[in-house]
């Protein structure tokens, strides 16, 4: 695997902004690396993704210089692995409530003993087989990869303590729509008990010397940031509601 230069730039203490697609277009993916965004999360939970796409969308992430990280359809390995055999750098896990949850994500991403992700010779990852040996490419893809859970849920706020435990989570990220549902307040993540939530639940990630994400449009990006958060993106209807705005303003 190539260097993951996202995951570099967190681990400097950079913010690292990306850009949600939810339909399969390299085309876009490749714009967004030109506009200068970090990386693409390609969302198969949300999305009309299937894997054919995710593996050229992650090519276009190549070809633009920018990371590929991926939302698999749930939290269970086999949809983990499949995202990570199409050559993407990273995964953002959802739905992560316990810290045993925790540790099957890790375990899906990472090679190693046990039954968490399965290795094949001959995929993307690997150069289709035509790379480095094996055992090589298995270290370099574990320092490479990236693993980001999604605490989304009541029940994972009260377990955040334990989650914090757990090894090789590169991110913890909240995220306030469905943590707003969950909360009895749907679609509304600024009600004050789950701003209360929220806010409370980033400065313990931050504690715990850990690294905070969560989206961000451009009116409350430096709040984002100023809360600690280094994974950061942005949603590509809102890139383009923003542009439409500013173009019809002339009207």
């Amino acid at each position: 695997m190539k260097p993951n230069r996202m995951k570099e730039k967190i681990a400097r203490g950079e913010p690292a902004l990306g850009c949600s697609v939810m339909f399969p277009s390299p085309q876009i993916v490749e714009m967004l690396g030109y506009a200068g965004f970090d990386w693409v999360l390609i969302d198969c939970e949300h999305g009309s993704i299937g894997p054919a796409d995710i593996e050229l969308m992650a090519m276009a992430c190549d070809a633009a210089g920018i990371t590929p990280i991926a939302r698999p359809k749930t939290n269970a390995a086999s949809d983990i692995q499949a995202v990570m055999d199409r050559g993407v750098m990273g995964v953002q896990v959802p739905h992560i409530n316990s810290a045993e949850d925790a540790r099957r994500a890790v375990a899906a991403v990472k090679f190693g003993p046990g039954a968490g992700r399965g290795l094949a010779a001959g995929t993307r990852p690997d150069s289709w087989g035509l790379g480095p040996r094996m055992p090589d490419f298995t270290q370099q893809a574990n320092r490479q990869s990236l693993v980001c859970v999604q605490l989304e849920h009541a029940e994972a706020l009260r377990n955040i303590d334990q989650i914090l435990t757990v090894e090789d989570i590169d991110v913890f990220f909240i995220g306030p729509s469905d943590l707003s549902q969950s909360m009895g307040h749907p679609g509304n993540p600024k009600a004050p008990p789950v701003a209360r939530a929220i806010n409370e639940a980033l400065a313990k990630i931050a504690a715990a010397g850990r690294t905070p994400g969560m989206p961000a449009a451009a009116e409350n990006l430096s709040d984002v940031i100023g809360k600690g958060c280094r994974y950061i993106y942005t949603h590509l209807p809102r890139l383009i509601g923003a542009g439409a705005a500013a173009f019809f303003k002339v009207r």
